[in-house]
């Protein structure tokens, strides 16, 4: 059996082969699938957006013996100030974390000294902040035109580097890809999405497009004089050069996700809820989406893009004959 070192360098030299790209239909069809089912599951169950989005008071009580979310429920309900329930979080092993619609500054007062004698303990002990419609109506839209721009200037960027649309629109596709993958999971789980989460789905793109450039770096160097002569074929190179990066791909991505993975679980375990968890799971999620995107996505789309092109076809057909008539 060989070692993990050896069979990067039979990747790198061609002994070893895996067949991404001429699987691609395979893979741009699963691809899409997952665009579909993402979307979806947002479109139905919703994100559960932070107060930062929604607008809204939040109540912070500390050295409680109840963490539970039942108590918490019915302390906000008998006090009656609040229509609806409240959203209760956990938070460290003492802490609760209550969210209720917007109150005023008097009604707020109430609340927090309710809080107060319900847990007994002293007011100081709970924190309060509101956060207006407005002011939330307005991140909402501020993390929206943030990944707008992000994903326009991706495009102008790698078709300038690249020199090639097809190069700039495989990246984007895939990096569509990946946000569908992670929205999908925070649906699936309803973790909360607050701008911390937009902070790391912003760094997650960024992350993938990087592996992404990398891929394309060598499918470029590969192809630099591909039509002049007729031994292989463009897709043929371009899966070559997935080939020779996958092991490259595959260790940048351990190597960043255990000490991500490392901060999701102590942030979880041991703070609650928080800046750190939120981050933290989106850049574990968009990781492992983005190094599996540049690999089986992005290049697979890339030959699909290049295969429309008549010269493309041409030389495919030249390559197809040149091998017949060796044989």
């Amino acid at each position: 059996m060989m070692s993990f070192a050896q069979w990067g360098n039979a990747l790198y030299s061609g002994e070893k082969s895996y067949a991404v790209v001429p699987n691609r239909k395979k893979f741009v069809g699963l691809a899409a699938a997952v665009l579909v089912i993402g979307f979806a599951l947002v479109a139905i169950m919703g994100l559960n957006r932070s107060i930062e989005f929604t607008g809204g008071s939040q109540f912070d009580v500390t050295r409680v013996s109840d963490q539970s979310e039942s108590f918490a429920s019915r302390v906000v309900a008998d006090t009656g100030l609040v229509e609806g329930a409240p959203k209760v979080t956990r938070v460290g092993s003492d802490s609760v974390r209550i969210q209720t619609s917007s109150l005023d500054s008097a009604t707020t007062a109430q609340m927090r000294d309710a809080l107060a004698a319900a847990y007994g303990v002293d007011t100081t002990s709970v924190q309060s902040s509101s956060i207006g419609p407005s002011w939330g109506s307005s991140v909402t839209t501020k993390a929206a035109q943030s990944l707008v721009i992000f994903m326009a200037l991706v495009a102008l960027l790698m078709t300038v580097y690249f020199r090639s649309w097809r190069m700039a629109a495989s990246a984007l596709l895939a990096l569509v890809h990946d946000i569908a993958v992670t929205v999908g999971v925070f649906a699936i789980l309803q973790v909360e999405v607050s701008p911390a989460t937009v902070i790391g789905f912003l760094t997650i793109l960024g992350y993938s497009l990087y592996d992404t450039v990398v891929v394309f770096d060598k499918v470029r160097e590969l192809t630099t004089d591909v039509y002049d002569q007729k031994h292989f074929t463009f897709a043929e190179y371009v899966n070559l050069a997935v080939n020779q990066t996958m092991v490259r791909s595959i260790n940048t991505s351990v190597v960043a996700l255990l000490p991500v993975g490392a901060i999701l679980i102590i942030g979880s375990v041991a703070l609650g809820p928080g800046t750190l968890v939120d981050i933290s799971l989106a850049l574990f999620i968009g990781m492992i989406a983005g190094t599996y995107s540049s690999i089986f996505i992005a290049s697979p789309l890339l030959v699909t893009f290049q295969e429309m092109s008549n010269k493309t076809r041409e030389h495919d057909a030249a390559v197809a004959h040149e091998r017949e008539h060796r044989h």
